[in-house]
């Protein structure tokens, strides 16, 4: 898989994320099913990422409540 196919899914996994959720679980949930797709499409660590997906949603949203 190329480089830009790569960071292409990864810029729609993170739109994906701005779709917050409404509950502290519903963002976890969103993210780490955002997580988890982009990193078993580019390869990585699929646990790692729904993680880092989910810690990451859950952020955003706290951080911009207007967005989500």
């Amino acid at each position: 898989m190329s480089k830009i196919w790569k960071f292409a899914l990864a810029g729609v996994a993170a739109i994906g994320l701005a779709g917050c959720g409404d509950t502290f679980g519903e963002q976890a949930l969103i993210g780490a099913g955002a997580g988890a797709a982009t990193s078993a499409v580019v390869g990585g660590s699929v646990a790692a990422g729904a993680l880092v997906g989910s810690a990451a949603n859950v952020i955003y949203c706290k951080e911009n409540p207007g967005k989500c």
